[in-house]
């Protein structure tokens, strides 16, 4: 008996599990460039599967299915299809039953957060306002939370446009400091934290599963190249991925370390962002940023190196799995406190 076959036996309690396995591969074939509506398309057919799969027979049947479907799916993609991803791609589907009514041009963390609307007349209207307006996912949430929608129904005709005019004001203009995050969560690598990784097989890693990386990277950000090689008196030397994001319009360029944030490593993203905009950068590109992704930030080396006065330099943290409360709690004081300082030193 060949893998196929096995395969094949492992799943017959289960058929619909190999249609969503389907669903995913399919998505995973599609060019990068249209991640986001590959893998919207895939979780809505994974929704209508389990939806389909759980109406029709007994309620056991299905529980048992999504747990089991997440086991296996998490084995072979990653901890992306637990069974509480599975449930919300099941609500997806059931809050958008017509797939013509899924707009490609919002995100799947878009939908997340429109599912938890239960009226359908105000989730529909909030879909229609955020394609029309192009919101992004923190714009959304801002306006549910909000009550944008019970606003505009209350507040007379002439001054809507004023209560439409607000997001304008409170959301800040896009700058590379609202791009860039601090820390990257890379649990879809499947790697452990305690573990010590070479920065050739984080590098790989990252492009075996460029799709979710680029993700997590955020808003408008196309790959470019891998180990991009730049020669200077006869030397090379090579950055490890250059991305460009359409919305800055600019390149950013990733230096891969696996250990705390050096000197060093400040001077080498330093190097490459001043080539790239002497050689490589055209007349229409914004200035290139450069992040050193590293696994441990140095604070008192960003306050003291150029980092701390270059607003296209950055330096930010990955982290392997995404942090419990109680690591966000302190993490958020550390920014706090960073805040602080930053603020205190201006004013001395």
């Amino acid at each position: 008996m060949d893998k196929k076959d096995i395969i094949s036996v492992q799943n017959n309690n289960f058929p619909e599990y190999e249609d969503i396995r389907k669903a995913i591969l399919e998505a995973k074939e599609k060019v990068v460039t249209t991640v986001n509506a590959a893998m919207v398309a895939a979780y809505w057919l994974i929704g209508k599967q389990l939806f389909e799969a759980q109406n029709s027979v007994d309620s056991t049947y299905g529980k048992k299915l999504i747990q089991y479907a997440s086991e296996q799916l998490q084995k072979e993609f990653g901890v992306g299809f637990t069974e509480r991803n599975l449930r919300n791609m099941r609500q997806f589907y059931e809050c958008f039953p017509i797939w013509h009514s899924v707009s490609a041009k919002l995100s799947w963390t878009h939908y997340r957060l429109l599912i938890r609307i239960k009226e359908q007349k105000k989730r529909d209207y909030y879909v229609k306002e955020c394609v029309d307006c192009a919101w992004s996912v923190r714009q959304l949430e801002r306006q549910i939370n909000s009550f944008y929608y019970e606003r505009i129904l209350a507040t007379n005709e002439s001054k809507r446009a004023e209560v439409r005019g607000e997001i304008q004001v409170l959301e800040p203009s896009v700058e590379p400091k609202h791009l860039i995050k601090d820390p990257y969560i890379l649990e879809f690598l499947g790697l452990k934290e305690n573990k010590a990784y070479l920065e050739h097989e984080l590098e790989q890693g990252l492009i075996d599963n460029l799709q979710k990386f680029l993700l997590e990277l955020g808003k408008g950000f196309c790959f470019v190249a891998r180990q991009r090689r730049i020669t200077i008196d006869g030397d090379h030397y090579y950055i490890d991925l250059v991305f460009y994001n359409y919305i800055l319009k600019c390149f950013v360029l990733i230096d891969l370390k696996t250990h705390k944030l050096t000197y060093q490593d400040v001077g080498q993203i330093d190097f490459y962002v001043k080539y790239f905009e002497e050689n490589v950068k055209t007349d229409g590109d914004n200035p290139t940023i450069g992040i050193v992704l590293c696994s441990e930030k140095n604070e008192t080396m960003v306050k003291y190196s150029i980092l701390s006065e270059n607003d296209h330099l950055f330096a930010s943290k990955y982290k392997f799995y995404i942090p419990t409360e109680e690591e966000l709690k302190k993490e958020i004081e550390r920014e706090r406190f960073n805040l602080e300082q930053k603020f205190e030193d201006k004013n001395e």
